[in-house]
């Protein structure tokens, strides 16, 4: 039922008010002719309201004259009616979009090549080492092996003892944020 609830947003849904003395035998003729209500709410014993498809609504029109109901249209909703009302900016959804896949193209490379725990061997000495293997700042994260760098660094150098390279997305690591937000409320 979420799924078509989800599927009716992408496609388009209506919010209605059916107003008459036969809204249960509007129901019933809806459910027979398999037209999909939603959110049926029954305020008084003539008045409800409803959330239908936008396929739907057009059959709601022979059901409402068979039970002398009226149909109210309350408001629209769903992708379909976003995309109505903001058709005539074409330029903006190109620049959305634009912004969109430069965004994703951007978090495939490396920016930053950050060094934790080095106390006897220099950074930039372990910067140099790392980009000669391969990881070095603006090159693709596909393209980098992480476990063959850190096995030839280890086998290159006798004073590393232990070494791991973490590719993220993003210097905001929602993991480390909330422990380190427990440890300042504790």
């Amino acid at each position: 039922m979420i799924f078509k609830i989800l599927l009716r947003y992408i496609m388009g849904y209506v919010n209605i008010s059916v107003q008459g003395y036969y809204i249960e035998r509007f129901i019933n003729m809806c459910i027979s002719k398999n037209i999909f209500l939603w959110n049926v709410d029954q305020e008084k014993s003539t008045y409800a309201h409803a959330n239908v498809g936008i396929k739907d609504f057009k059959k709601l029109k022979e059901v409402a004259k068979k039970t002398k109901c009226k149909i109210k249209l309350e408001d629209r909703r769903g992708i379909p009616f976003l995309m109505n009302k903001y058709r005539k900016r074409k330029i903006f959804f190109i620049f959305i979009l634009i912004i969109a896949v430069f965004l994703y193209g951007e978090s495939k490379f490396i920016w930053n090549i950050e060094i934790d725990g080095t106390e006897r061997i220099p950074e930039e000495e372990i910067k140099q080492e790392l980009s000669e293997y391969g990881l070095k700042i603006g090159k693709l994260k596909s393209k980098i092996d992480t476990k063959e760098i850190i096995n030839k660094m280890r086998l290159k150098r006798d004073d590393i003892a232990w070494m791991n390279i973490d590719l993220r997305r993003n210097e905001c690591d929602y993991k480390n944020f909330r422990n380190n937000r427990k440890a300042r409320n504790n």
